[in-house]
């Protein structure tokens, strides 16, 4: 069965643990409390969120953030039942300040985000995302360069990045955000290939990143080769680290107090920026450790509720191998 937009399915991942963080506390008690899921997808999470909110007699609000159009209307159609408690817009979630005025500018009792890619766009050809499938070099969240080529900052296409990029580009980002030791040799491998002619296609792309691991490497490989170099360049053709740095900077400003924020990371680098973010809430000072007396002025705001992640079970990562990676860390504004 070939695998469109309204077939894929997605399982929401560490769902129950999510749950529990957001329900925790003073939420429960709260008449009307409000809930921002900057990663809506399909709304796993967030519709079953208000069904838990339901049975205690609670009528919760929700502002669902996507800039995937596709997964925004699948997240309608899923949340129909609590029409008039949605409010969802077609946005990144590092913008999420600029659809506040639109429902009030209310404090968020809780926040989540869930940074793993969904199955709405994996498992869709066209969307790119995907060394098993042959589509198109995209690789974008929100699709507004589906059919573009031209390179724009911040918002080319996988296309525009393999076909362009110099040698040191494509080595340093296959080697940080894609953390695979063989970045020098597969950079090079996607400059040989493009100047036969353009790599046109996620099939040609994974063949060519095949093909630049040593043998003996892919024989012991547990993943394909290209796994780590889709990774990187979906990171970085998003923005993905600068999108989550720039949501972490502002978000504390519309939690109200005793709110929960829990944040689930795939990637080393993503979870190392939110662990460091924690705990600088967490924090009465932040000053160098060089600097004998406390100039920074910084105030603490916030208590982790997660010393370390919350990892998967091995029963959900049976059922769910995409959950693998999965870490889940909570925080809570200070009252």
């Amino acid at each position: 069965m070939t695998v469109t937009a309204q077939n894929a399915k997605h399982i929401s991942v560490l769902l129950h643990e999510v749950i529990n963080a957001l329900m925790s506390g003073e939420n429960k008690t709260c008449p009307s409390p409000w809930f921002l899921d900057g990663t809506l997808g399909l709304a796993g999470h967030s519709k079953t969120l208000l069904q838990e909110f339901q049975k205690l007699g609670i009528k919760a609000n929700l502002c669902g953030l996507d800039r995937d159009p596709d997964a925004l209307t699948r997240a309608r159609e899923n949340l129909k039942e609590f029409d008039g408690q949605c409010r969802l817009f077609e946005s990144d979630y590092a913008s999420f300040e600029t659809v506040l005025p639109h429902i009030g500018n209310p404090l968020f009792n809780g926040v989540l985000l869930d940074l793993g890619v969904s199955s709405l766009q994996l498992d869709v050809a066209e969307r790119g995302f995907s060394y098993h499938k042959e589509g198109p070099l995209n690789m974008r969240m929100d699709k507004s360069c589906l059919q573009k080529k031209e390179a724009k900052p911040h918002s080319e296409t996988a296309y525009s990045f393999v076909n362009k990029a110099d040698f040191n580009t494509l080595k340093h980002v296959i080697e940080e955000l894609g953390e695979d030791p063989q970045a020098g040799r597969i950079a090079r491998a996607i400059i040989d290939k493009r100047q036969e002619k353009p790599i046109e296609n996620t099939k040609e792309l994974a063949d060519t990143v095949y093909c630049a691991y040593p043998p003996k490497w892919r024989a012991t490989a547990r993943n394909h080769p290209a796994t780590r170099t889709f990774q990187a360049i979906r990171m970085y053709v998003n923005d993905e680290l600068g999108q989550l740095g720039k949501f972490l900077d502002s978000i504390p400003n519309h939690v109200a107090p005793n709110g929960i924020i829990a944040i689930i990371t795939f990637h080393s680098l993503e979870d190392r920026m939110v662990k460091q973010k924690f705990k600088e809430w967490a924090s009465d000072c932040i000053c160098p450790p060089h600097i004998p007396v406390c100039v920074c002025n910084h105030k603490k705001i916030a208590d982790i509720l997660t010393k370390k992640p919350i990892l998967p079970s091995k029963e959900e990562c049976a059922f769910n191998p995409r959950a693998g990676s999965a870490k889940l860390r909570i925080a809570q504004i200070r009252g």
